[in-house]
């Protein structure tokens, strides 16, 4: 019998095989340490003027300056090391001000051709590479307040619709609402239809003066969901944030009843993440005051980027961006950007209803944007850091009523593609239901995580290196096909998870650990299957046939178990976890491919094709 691969085969295993060494090569240029500078707004371009200022200061400061290139609307300032990366960042961060945010990051240093055929290194995890770890708290008190705010927008409108006449309806206190009455009978009218349509409110009947009152206060239970909506929503806003982003094997997880932790592990563009997931931006749609309006029923707000220009409006607001479904960046007629706006079912039956009356008028779009600024200030001899929250409002669009609208329609009036881009992204990924506030925000260098790195190396490259001298020692010249077959299996788990853009943690170290001790395994049950083959006076080739063909079975068996338990862990875990699957996972494949076919590929090669009298396969066999 000989033991031959037919040339498909064969070809086969050397195009894998080759793939796989392309894909694997990226992992040898590692990533440049570097610090990026993008505009604080997205209306805010990082020219060369303001590149040759940042590398001048960094120059003036002692730290040696790699590159530095301009790509885009940001610029990259690449370093020679970890320490050069962290000082670099507070001296470009101060010459260049609050106008624009430097964050550190990691810089492909990959060859162009290789970029070409879309090869690129692993990314590494928090642990591992550093990233953006952020811990938001929600506002809550704001979220009532909003919550209220659009009921009582909605029991005005309910009443108005009743023909019952009525004063006041403004929200008092953290959880009231207070309408007026000018007689019993209307107040006891009103009381029947708000008692039907809104239960979640207790209901209040006063009398003050000649005025007969009506209020409703939100009970406990229903303040209760408000805040778990607010973060649940808040939650699920920022998990469609950061797949916008694009980030690999994110964490975002609720932390006790109003915060949320977020960490994005190896990001390209840190200062991106910032700019977006701490949008905690949201749209209302308001009309236009008429003329003869009171004072106590409008509000003022000057436009976003036109400082100077105000318009007065309504205080009650038609929809807000929670009713967005849909939104994406285009442009108009006249080639200016917009965005083209799709409304969910509630949405659109609210700006019917308010615009089918309104033809002719104005109606604008205010953008609320909440934000969080510091300043040092001394306190008690001691220089402290304060934190201000502080809203931001500014109509960004102002536009005639041509006819009644529904659930489709469009921003227009916005200053570039940038912003509009991203406020389609904001508003696609969904609307924060409350503010957030970044309670801790840190950006962890990769160079926390090199302790990590190298333990983990190290761990791998002892481990291959017991199990080389082992197989070597014991299998002769099999535990040299053994040991081939072994590396090349580690490059395709490499390769796999660069093609995957799998993120490789600290668990997924130990998943590749275990894989090199499961990839053997194989080797090991067929190299002593095809020895006993030999002790029953089986010829050579025969007994590497046997071995092959009759270990399979229990090599089979033994990895498809192990698989369906890392898929189970990859199913039911989260973050670490799920790193270790995934690793796991792969290596369990590409062991079975190159324990059996790549190492009978090798041997075939080497005793195939010929009559062969005797096998260094290890122990008193050797010469059989």
């Amino acid at each position: 019998m000989l033991n031959k691969y037919p040339l498909w085969k064969n070809l086969v295993i050397l195009i894998a095989l080759a793939v796989g060494f392309v894909y694997a090569l990226p992992n040898l240029f590692p990533d440049d340490y570097a610090v990026q500078v993008t505009g604080a707004r997205s209306s805010t371009d990082v020219s060369q003027g303001t590149l040759d200022k940042a590398v001048s200061a960094l120059q003036s400061a002692g730290i040696e300056v790699k590159s530095a290139e301009l790509g885009g609307r940001d610029a990259l300032i690449r370093l020679l090391d970890a320490e050069a990366q962290l000082k670099a960042r507070p001296v470009v961060q101060e010459a260049l001000g609050s106008d624009y945010l430097v964050a550190l990051n990691m810089a492909a240093s990959t060859p162009d051709w290789l970029r070409s055929l879309g090869a690129g290194p692993m990314k590494l995890g928090l642990d591992l590479r550093g990233g953006v770890h952020f811990l938001l708290e929600v506002d809550m008190e704001t979220a009532l307040a909003q919550r209220l705010e659009a009921m009582s927008s909605q029991v005005k409108q309910d009443l108005r619709e009743e023909r019952i006449r009525y004063l006041g309806g403004d929200v008092e206190g953290d959880r009231n609402i207070v309408l007026k009455f000018r007689d019993e009978a209307s107040r006891s009218e009103a009381f029947t239809l708000l008692q039907r349509q809104y239960n979640q409110f207790l209901l209040d009947e006063q009398r003050a003066g000649d005025d007969y009152l009506l209020t409703l206060t939100l009970s406990e239970a229903e303040v209760r969901q408000i805040q778990e909506y607010a973060l649940e929503q808040n939650l699920t806003t920022i998990r469609n944030r950061v797949n916008e982003l694009g980030v690999a094997e994110p964490l975002v997880q609720r932390q006790g009843a109003d915060r949320i932790i977020v960490e994005l592990p190896g990001v390209q563009d840190t200062a991106q993440a910032k700019r977006v997931l701490g949008a905690t931006a949201n749209l209302e749609f308001r009309l236009e005051a008429r003329q003869d309006a009171s004072a106590a029923t409008t509000e003022a707000y000057d436009f976003r980027d036109q400082p100077g220009r105000s318009a007065r409006l309504e205080r009650d607001v038609i929809v807000t961006g929670d009713n967005v479904s849909n939104a994406q960046q285009a442009f108009d007629e006249n080639g200016q950007p917009q965005v083209n706006i799709t409304m969910d079912a509630v949405g659109g039956d609210l700006m019917n209803r308010a615009t089918r009356n309104a033809i002719k008028r104005r109606m604008a779009v205010l953008f609320i944007e909440y934000k969080t600024e510091t300043e040092q200030r001394v306190i008690d001899g001691e220089v402290t850091t304060v934190e201000n929250r502080v809203v931001e409002k500014g109509i960004i669009s102002l536009a005639t009523i041509q006819s009644a609208l529904g659930s489709s329609f469009r921003i227009t009036g916005l200053d570039s593609i940038p912003e509009a881009a991203e406020l389609a992204l904001l508003l696609r990924a969904g609307s924060l239901a409350a503010p957030m506030y970044f309670v801790q925000e840190r950006t962890i260098g990769p160079s926390l995580g090199q302790k990590n790195i190298n333990a983990g190396t190290m761990s791998v490259v002892l481990g291959f290196a017991l199990v080389l001298l082992y197989m070597l020692v014991y299998y002769r010249g099999f535990g040299l096909v053994a040991n081939v077959a072994l590396t090349l299996n580690l490059m395709l788990l490499i390769a796999c998870m660069s093609i995957l853009s799998a993120t490789l943690t600290l668990p997924g170290i130990a998943g590749i650990v275990l894989t090199v001790g499961m990839a053997v395994d194989a080797n090991v049950l067929i190299f002593e299957r095809i020895r006993e083959e030999l002790r029953a006076g089986v010829p050579p080739q025969s007994a590497i046939n046997a071995g092959y063909s009759r270990a399979f079975v229990s090599i089979f068996d033994a990895n498809i178990t192990t698989l369906l338990v890392a898929v189970i862990l990859f199913a039911m875990g989260s973050g670490p976890v799920k790193g270790f699957a995934v690793t796991l996972c792969l290596g369990i494949l590409t062991s079975m491919f190159t324990g059996l076919m790549v190492s009978r590929s090798i041997v075939n090669l080497v005793y195939g094709g010929r009559k062969v009298e005797k096998l260094s396969i290890g122990g008193k066999l050797a010469n059989v």
